[in-house]
């Protein structure tokens, strides 16, 4: 395995690995590990080359030590990708190479699941190194994070309409939610069984028509998703899909989905803004996962209790932020970045240098 290190501003340690007997290529990005290793998920997909990877994990891995300092895990931000289609490519060889990968890092970088990635390809790295979370419960892990990220994004859309609309009931409002994954499908099933209105999208034609069966489903075509006449926009797929071209679009007054990065640029953040748009952080409302993989990481072990007590506290994470927001006259992912590099700040103070120049075992 070839691993080479690119020198990126602000980030800590990004480096590449090229192993041609395996067919892995693959970027990990270590953001921050002021409050603690770099805990982030491990994507795959299909990225036309390595720059737009390497745009992709530079920004993930970015939001990762804003969503762990908001979060308080203790934990930092990083991220890694495969270059690859999650459809075809995936072997045991490539998933034991990432695991090495993973190990030459000694602990500064622990991995998780994320998209194009499932606990038993998790099952493969762990087999080449100990530095991963969200493994089976068979196996003492605490399983899969996507239902305690939708919990998380539930209990975030209940302080979201309370700002916007006055109320906490979710019942009385139409959702418009873009993508149908572990995570997104999660929400609008759970957004059904409370009596709202849905629409959905996916480009999954077999996810469409289970979801459209549920009561107050109903779908679109991808892209009229951003004209939907409805009260909450819920990103649920990939990022950057918040742009010049798609705000104006939007006839909702809250934002508030679980995809990453849901803003192309900071400039969308104050675009949604002036259109008096409330948008709800991603690295904040979407933190029910990291939550609870972080929560292996304990020295007591996992406890499932204490991880869903921290991701009801995304609900007063939210309220805090809107909060500051109004009384600082600033977008809220301006409030939310305050509140993490305010942490930040306080640690290396502190400490007087980053306080994770090794990692706990997991």
């Amino acid at each position: 395995m070839q691993i080479r290190e690119i020198s990126v501003e602000d980030y800590e340690k990004v480096v590449v690995a090229e192993d041609k007997p395996s067919g892995l290529h693959a970027i990990i990005a270590i953001h921050d590990t002021t409050l603690g290793p770099a805990l982030g998920g491990l994507r795959m997909w299909n990225y036309a080359d390595e720059e737009e990877a390497l745009n992709d994990v530079l920004r993930l891995a970015k939001g990762m030590t804003y969503k762990s300092a908001c979060a308080n895990t203790g934990l930092g931000g990083g991220k890694a990708v495969i270059i690859g289609d999650p459809n075809n490519d995936k072997t045991e060889e490539r998933f034991r190479a990432m695991g090495r990968f993973v190990e030459s890092l000694g602990g500064k970088y622990i991995t998780a699941e994320d998209v194009g990635v499932r606990i038993e390809e998790l099952e493969w790295i762990r087999s080449e190194t100990r530095y991963v979370t969200g493994l089976s419960r068979k196996s003492g892990s605490s399983g899969n994070p996507s239902p305690f990220t939708a919990r998380g994004v539930m209990r975030g859309l209940r302080a979201c309409v309370e700002e916007a609309f006055g109320t906490s009931r979710l019942d009385n409002f139409h959702y418009a939610v873009q993508g149908l994954g572990q995570v997104g499908g999660d929400v609008a099933r759970g957004l059904s069984m409370l009596g709202a209105w849905v629409t959905v999208t996916d480009i999954d034609e077999n996810k469409l028509e289970e979801y459209t069966a549920l009561p107050g489903i109903e779908s679109v075509p991808l892209d009229e998703i951003y004209d939907v006449d409805c009260d909450v926009f819920m990103p649920c797929a990939l990022g950057g899909i918040l742009d010049g071209e798609t705000i104006p679009r939007l006839k909702a007054k809250v934002v508030a989905g679980c995809a990453n990065n849901q803003l192309l640029g900071s400039e969308d953040g104050d675009h949604l803004h002036k259109r008096g748009i409330l948008y709800a952080p991603d690295f904040v409302i979407n933190a029910g996962g990291i939550i609870n993989v972080s929560m292996e990481i304990r020295p007591n072990g996992y406890d499932e209790r204490l991880a869903v007590a921290q991701i009801e506290n995304i609900y007063t994470a939210l309220k805090v932020i809107f909060e500051t927001s109004r009384r600082d006259e600033v977008t809220p992912t301006i409030a939310a970045e305050r509140v993490a590099e305010k942490r930040l700040r306080e640690a290396r103070e502190r400490n007087g240098k980053p306080v994770a120049d090794s990692a706990p075992t997991p």
